[in-house]
């Protein structure tokens, strides 16, 4: 028998597995594209699509009584000459470059403290994580009515040490400060447990080795931890950013209404303001357009920069 029967045979093996692989390669692609499905025909429908027509309407002076006129780009040039779009936009930087990096250290500290063993552990977990569970209307009329000015339950507690009461929702200077403080108490769980996932995610003999070679906890942190929990963090960084700016309209509406003065006059509720209390639907429309043609520009430029997280791990 020739030697090239073997070598035949293998060769056909091989072209087989190959096929095989590539028939349950393509099963998979399959089932993954019908499981996106569902979700795909909703971002379609409750997103993509009022998006689309958002965009459309920033072209138009919409009154809400059926009056719609074509204005092409006449609310974009009336956007750029608006002082009060641009303080809004200024008390968001405020907000967003001071909430950000606090949900992003808080959340990280809760998740490395509560990955410890210690005694109820899970309640702690579960007690820090609650907040976030309550809807957001219940949990600002529950701080608005403790910190008000004269029955607040804030003010009777500084008061037992002596200190003399204020009024956090009432003063310019203390509103901004005081919806920064509600905002991580009510996020600060939900970024907790993402940053857990991703510690949990870290193999532990990673430290066991470290521990091996001398390293202390400092060292163990920024040598294991954070390195590989940057996929976690650029997570972290675009989803608070992204909720940041487009959230809290609730606690502002409930606790302060913007203002005092226009302290707490977000662009997310200058937003409402000009669309549901003016009647500038339009208006409102393009200031929307333009806030979601900036978050997607921001978050791609950060993923581009970041590689998804990945940063300088050379792939």
């Amino acid at each position: 028998m020739s030697t090239s029967t073997p070598v035949l045979a293998r060769t056909a093996g091989r072209t087989q597995r190959s096929a095989h692989l590539a028939q349950q390669a393509k099963r998979e692609r399959r089932a993954a594209w019908l499981f996106l499905l569902p979700d795909s025909l909703g971002l379609l429908v409750f997103v993509g699509l009022p998006m689309v027509l958002a965009i459309a309407l920033g072209f138009f002076r919409v009154d809400g009584f059926g009056n719609i006129d074509f204005i092409g780009g006449a609310n974009y040039v009336r956007m750029v000459g608006d002082p009060q779009f641009w303080s809004s936009v200024r008390i968001t930087l405020i907000y967003l470059v001071t909430l950000v990096p606090l949900l992003f250290a808080v959340g990280l500290a809760l998740a490395l403290l509560v990955q410890q063993k210690f005694p109820f552990v899970g309640a702690v977990r579960s007690a820090l994580f609650v907040p976030y569970a309550i809807s957001l209307v219940v949990v600002a009329m529950v701080w608005q009515f403790m910190l008000g000015d004269r029955v607040g339950i804030v003010n009777q507690v500084l008061s037992w040490f002596g200190v003399e009461g204020t009024s956090f929702l009432g003063q310019p200077s203390l509103a901004l400060a005081t919806l920064v403080f509600v905002t991580l108490w009510f996020q600060m769980g939900y970024y907790m447990v993402i940053f857990l996932a991703g510690l949990q995610d870290i193999p532990g003999e990673y430290y066991e080795a470290a521990r091996i070679d001398g390293a202390g906890a400092w060292q163990r942190f920024r040598a294991i931890t954070f390195p590989l929990l940057r996929p976690t963090s650029f997570f972290v960084l675009i989803t608070s950013t992204v909720a940041v700016i487009t959230g809290g309209l609730d606690l502002v509406f409930i606790m302060t209404k913007g203002g005092p003065a226009g302290a707490t006059s977000l662009l997310i509720y200058y937003i409402y303001e000009q669309a549901f209390l003016f009647g500038e639907l339009g208006y409102a429309a393009a200031i929307g357009s333009t806030l979601i043609a900036v978050l997607l520009i921001w978050s791609g430029l950060m993923f581009l920069v970041t590689k998804g997280g990945r940063f300088d791990d050379g792939r």
